[in-house]
């Protein structure tokens, strides 16, 4: 970690005692800060808070005390990326001029390891996974590592203290948590995709949702790098414009850009770099994902023994199109990170078997027709719960599917998706909605698919 006195008797308002709040608290403690933090939530019997409590830190629980303000002259505020800018204590803090960071702000100004960004509505933490490995693979052959930090759920305050010169970061970033970046300057920035209709309720329009994802290349100079996605035209020429760094493009399948997928390889450079049939990773988003990785890790000096090392073995991030397990012929996947209709259009044409499909989740006020013409070609039935079942079963007959099963929960769709399915099938579980109408998280409810599937492998 870099020595600096910038923090120094700096006097500082964490708002939320999330992971995140917890682990910048204990960083800016050790770089001398002077802290009050702040949640709305009871924290009279939470560890952490008395942890920070026990080493200095003002705790304030229950409530917003928004005359904080005048009671004490902070010099800037780290908000909790979760927490919108309407909340009262934001507002107040915009009022009066306090500087309003996120975790990684704080985290990457003291890293001694140089760092790597990656954003993106879907893909993104894949992206990140396979990056982290196919560096850390080449770095361990000279006794280093590569981190895999951030918004994969690792707080990067955490990591900044042990990761040396030799190491590197590679740091998964949210829209959320780039609203609060003034500063951060990447060696390779990537942004995956950008789609509309994403975390709208956060950034309240799509315009601003973009301007959040292209502050990762802001600080960016010409000796950055910064990857993009050449099929996204619109969002690419706006890349153009914001960035600095050297432009490195990839796509689908148009063999203008540097990265593209090739009938038989993935190409970097007009070089072949693996057999598309290799890559253990399904589906032609999962190639997409591959290319970024290979792009990101090329430029930090990683080898194609490195890269085929990963990509050859690599199953999937948990709860992203992850293999479950093939039960009396049939494979099973999870994907509950499927919280919108973007990552449900990549997750069915995956598989070039007949699929049988798991929705549903909370109703967000969206319809489903989009997604017809895909499950046409690829689904053979559909078992949908939630608030959203009804929604979808209109969009599965518009497709001619045949066998519609409607549930309430999750645990009633997974045996009647079995039921439906036969050998040589997938079943594919990809809510197309956030989790919220029956489970806390997207990560929680991909807990309970696997779990009923495992309840079917003992019945």
């Amino acid at each position: 970690m870099k020595t600096t006195n910038k923090f120094e008797n700096k006097k500082v308002l964490i708002l939320g005692l999330g992971k995140s709040g917890f682990a910048v608290s204990n960083l800016l403690l050790k770089l001398g800060s002077k802290l009050t933090l702040n949640d709305k939530a009871d924290l009279t019997n939470n560890d952490q808070a008395k942890e920070l409590e026990a080493s200095g830190v003002r705790v304030i629980g229950g409530y917003h005390p928004l005359d904080l303000f005048d009671q004490e002259k902070f010099d800037f505020m780290v908000k909790n990326p979760g927490i919108p800018y309407d909340n009262p204590m934001v507002k107040k803090a915009e009022e009066v001029g306090l500087p309003i960071y996120t975790e990684p702000e704080i985290a990457l100004t003291v890293s001694e390891a140089p760092y790597v960004c990656v954003t993106g509505s879907n893909g993104k933490t894949t992206t990140v996974m396979l990056t982290q490995q196919i560096l850390d693979h080449h770095l361990q052959k000279l006794g280093h590592h590569a981190y895999a930090v951030g918004n994969i759920g690792v707080p990067i305050s955490d990591v900044v203290q042990k990761a040396t010169k030799d190491d590197i970061l590679v740091v998964e970033i949210s829209s959320f948590q780039l609203l609060g970046v003034k500063d951060i300057k990447p060696k390779v920035a990537a942004i995956v995709d950008i789609y509309n209709n994403v975390h709208l309720d956060y950034h309240k329009s799509f315009e601003n949702y973009v301007d959040a994802k292209l502050r990762i290349t802001q600080s960016q100079t010409e000796a950055d790098y910064f990857i993009a996605n050449f099929d996204q035209k619109d969002i690419l020429e706006k890349e153009k414009e914001r960035t600095q760094a050297k432009i490195v493009t990839f796509s689908e399948s148009d063999s203008s850009a540097d990265l593209y997928i090739g009938n038989e390889f993935l190409f970097s450079h007009k070089k072949e770099v693996i057999k598309k049939a290799d890559v253990k990773l399904p589906g032609v988003h999962n190639q997409q994902n591959c290319l970024v990785a290979i792009a990101i890790s090329q430029i930090m000096g990683a080898e194609n023994d490195d890269i085929k090392a990963v990509l050859t073995t690599f199953g999937g991030a948990k709860h992203r199109l992850q293999y479950v397990m093939t039960l009396e012929g049939r494979k099973i996947y999870n994907d509950s990170k499927s919280t919108n209709i973007e990552a449900a259009s990549v997750a069915i044409p995956a598989f070039d078997v007949p699929e049988v499909w798991i929705a549903g989740g909370l109703d967000r006020g969206f319809v489903f027709d989009e997604l017809v013409p895909l499950i046409k070609k690829h689904v053979k039935s559909v078992v949908l719960y939630g608030e959203t079942r009804y929604l979808l079963a209109d969009a599965a007959r518009k497709a001619g599917v045949k066998e519609i099963v409607i549930v309430n929960t999750l645990q009633e769709a997974v045996p009647r998706a079995y039921e439906l399915s036969e050998e040589g099938d997938v079943i594919l579980f990809s809510p197309a909605n956030a989790s919220w109408d029956q489970f806390r998280t997207f990560e929680d409810r991909g807990d309970y698919f696997v779990k009923f599937v495992k309840e079917l492998k003992t019945k």
